[in-house]
């Protein structure tokens, strides 16, 4: 059923009801409210929703063709002409053309930005690009049957308002897999759920920074987690990242200089490099910021996908004086679609949280919520994490041999412990931003280093995933990757 065509009929107008109809229909049509070729509602149902006779519709409509606004056919119905009239309009015209039409350019100064677009890559690109994880791999069945389940268990509860914390069970179901596998003492009072990770970020940085407070961020870093605290007003002072992650030594002489309101990290694989960070420097961060009363962010993004060694705990696990502010999402172990992600925190941040929040978004989804907290209680994202983690192991090894056969001279790389993607350092001879930008003309698109870079400058760098493709793409990929160098 089509929805009704709302127009502007005043009855105690001097103005005909037949020419306010013709009018109003006319300057929609300019000002492109109604396309070309969109069909008009039939004569009777535009009647019935204006409350006025049928022939004064139809007397509209005949004014209206009579001016080439619209073309009128009685077997089709009624539709906006697929050309404009030609000059000279008629009276009734010309006032509609005198009415307020949407401008084409701002009447207003929008302000400098420093905000990037996105890259649109193409349709049928080999994506390795970020750290994307395999939609293929995804419980679609699963999911589909809990969101049903969800619906008829509790629509009334779960399409109504409700608590900006999340849903409980989801709450819940997160602080049993945080304490099981990541170590964190999390109940689901210290649990709140987001739209996706991003979201998480922009309230933290919302509730605990004010204009000019200085941020530490790592010199490589995922650029959206800059931009929303740079939005919250923080002033961002970038720190070198080697092998073993962040430099201690230089957030302590920082230290000495500023008063840090908070440092953003990715310790466990760090981004984009993947370094993690070392157990030493762990433990002097934690120590540093209890001491110096400086808000650790830590932005756990992909913990579950860690192949070589022991498993890594995050910072959060070992902070015993409330400094940690732990980020986390579903995203790369689900699907980004989801928009699940999660902070975990002391009680008084989590209730400052969920007062930004409702004045940001009010609420998640919770039938999304109940739908993914049914599939975390039944164990299928667990069960669906392990066996991503084997196809992602896979992939990663069939990269690194394919490099390794394919662009022995081109690229230098470690390789990866975890993570979705590798990086690498590329042959001084070869610039890295040309080597992308002819890469994705092959339909293959990777990150060079600039694009991580906090000074927006060139670097001698890739950033590899391999997630989100089978081996027999990875091969095709890293063929096309030789015939762009």
């Amino acid at each position: 059923m089509p929805w009704e065509l709302a127009l502007a009929v005043d009855p105690a107008a001097p103005q005909p009801i037949f020419l306010q109809i013709a009018r109003a229909l006319a300057d929609d049509i300019r000002r492109g409210r109604l396309r070309a070729g969109a069909e008009l509602p039939g004569s009777r149902a535009l009647a019935r929703s204006l409350s006025v006779h049928r022939n004064t519709v139809l007397a509209a409509y005949r004014e209206l063709a009579a001016e080439g606004w619209i073309e009128a056919s009685a077997a089709r119905g009624t539709f906006v002409s697929a050309e404009l009239p030609a000059p000279a309009p008629r009276g009734f015209a010309r006032r509609a053309a005198a009415r307020a039409e949407v401008p084409a350019r701002l009447g207003f100064d929008l302000g400098a930005t420093s905000l990037r677009h996105v890259p649109i890559i193409p349709p049928g690109t080999l994506r390795m690009s970020g750290g994307l994880p395999d939609m293929r791999l995804v419980p679609t069945a699963a999911l589909a049957r809990a969101y049903r389940r969800a619906l008829h268990a509790g629509s009334k509860q779960l399409l109504d308002y409700a608590d900006p914390r999340g849903d409980e069970r989801l709450r819940a179901a997160l602080a049993a897999m945080l304490s099981a596998v990541r170590g964190l003492a999390a109940g689901p009072e210290s649990v709140l759920v987001t739209r996706g990770s991003q979201m998480a970020l922009d309230l933290v940085a919302r509730a605990l920074i004010a204009p000019g407070d200085a941020v530490a961020v790592e010199s490589y870093g995922y650029r959206p987690a800059w931009e929303a605290l740079r939005l919250a007003g923080a002033r961002l002072l970038p720190l070198p990242v080697d092998a073993a992650g962040l430099s201690l030594d230089a957030l302590s002489e920082l230290a000495e200089r500023e008063r840090l309101r908070a440092v953003y990290v990715t310790p466990h694989h760090q981004y984009p490099t993947t370094a993690v960070l070392a157990p030493g420097r762990r433990i002097a961060l934690l120590e540093l910021c209890r001491a110096r009363r400086i808000a650790v962010l830590e932005d756990d993004y992909d913990h579950e996908f860690h192949y070589d060694g022991r498993p890594v705990l995050p910072l959060a696990s070992a902070d015993t004086a409330g400094v940690v502010v732990y980020i986390g999402t579903l995203s790369k172990i689900l699907a980004p679609g989801l928009r699940i992600g999660f902070v975990v925190a002391p009680g008084p941040l989590i209730e400052r949280l969920s007062l930004h929040r409702t004045f940001v978004d009010r609420q998640g989804d919770h039938a999304v919520e109940r739908a993914v907290a049914e599939l975390l209680e039944d164990g299928e994202v667990q069960r669906h994490a392990q066996r991503a983690r084997r196809a992602y192991l896979a992939r990663r090894d069939r990269l690194v041999a394919s490099l390794r056969a394919r662009l022995p001279d081109a690229l230098d790389f470690a390789v990866p412990a975890g993570g979705m993607a590798l990086w690498a350092k590329v042959d001084a001879a070869i610039d890295a931003d040309a080597w992308a930008e002819r890469a994705l003309a092959r339909k293959v698109a990777f990150s060079a280093g600039r694009r991580f870079a906090f000074d927006g400058k060139k670097r001698p760098f890739l950033r590899l995933g391999f997630a989100a493709l089978d081996e027999q793409e990875i091969s095709d990929a890293v063929e096309r990757m030789v015939e762009a160098v």
